[in-house]
């Protein structure tokens, strides 16, 4: 298989959050074949052949699905993730392919499943993904349900829930990608922010430093966020920039 040249920038040494999303593939690959021993590079290289050779679904199970379940044992937990997204890109998995997945995988499998998702499906047909992970409290889970996907495609509605869930479970809201745009002089969000401090103080406990931050964007006289510009086909990693703060 064709390899990225040595040269090409490589992702951040945490590929655990939305970094994942974020970061082209051939860069994934990169950052793997530089932190990966011999033994895992070589089995990785053999499952993107195997993916690239046979896309789509062969039988009863494909035979890039059954390299996702290995991934973990053969690449370590610390670059299991990046490894999964790299097949299922080899694999040109399309919604259907992800969904399955995504219903039969694993936790990690289905983290692996959203950070895909802004590579591999241009349109929203991936959503019901991201919306049943939003509806989880698996914290590792959320934090790549809110990556460029979610930010490219939840309505504002959803968005506003979203970045509410990560405040009530504890995911950092660095993780919302795209998170200064959509919430720039966003006054039901921060109406919705208000209430949740005020419970919060009321019941006695701390409100989140995270909520104060995501308010302050909220400000309509702040300066707006810079037009995205990126790797991807419609800003950085995909997003593109298009939605507006309807209810």
């Amino acid at each position: 298989m064709t390899h990225p040249p040595a040269h090409q920038a490589t992702p951040a040494a945490d590929t655990q959050g939305t970094t994942l999303a974020r970061t082209p593939p051939h860069d994934l690959h990169s950052h793997l074949a530089d932190h990966l021993g011999e033994t895992a590079r070589a089995w990785l290289d053999q499952a993107l052949d195997e993916a690239a050779a046979h896309p789509g679904a062969h039988g009863p199970i494909s035979v890039w699905e059954l390299r996702l379940a290995e991934a973990g044992r053969r690449c370590g937990p610390e670059h299991a993730d990046a490894a999964r997204i790299l097949i299922l890109h080899a694999a040109h998995a399309d919604t259907d392919a992800l969904t399955r997945v995504y219903a039969q995988g694993t936790a990690a499998e289905r983290r692996a499943v959203l950070h895909a998702l802004p590579h591999l499906v241009p349109g929203p047909q991936a959503l019901p993904l991201v919306e049943d992970a939003l509806r989880t409290n698996d914290t590792r889970l959320l934090a790549a349900a809110v990556g460029p996907y979610a930010a490219r495609h939840l309505d504002a509605h959803h968005w506003r829930h979203a970045v509410l869930k990560c405040l009530f479970t504890g995911v950092p809201v660095t993780e919302v990608a795209d998170l200064e745009r959509r919430a720039h002089a966003d006054a039901e969000l921060a109406r919705m922010l208000g209430d949740y401090a005020a419970e919060r103080a009321a019941a006695g406990r701390p409100v989140p430093e995270d909520l104060h931050r995501v308010l302050a964007l909220t400000d309509p006289t702040a300066t707006p966020p810079a037009p995205a510009t990126g790797h991807g086909p419609n800003g950085p990693n995909g997003a593109d920039g298009t939605h507006g703060k309807e209810s």
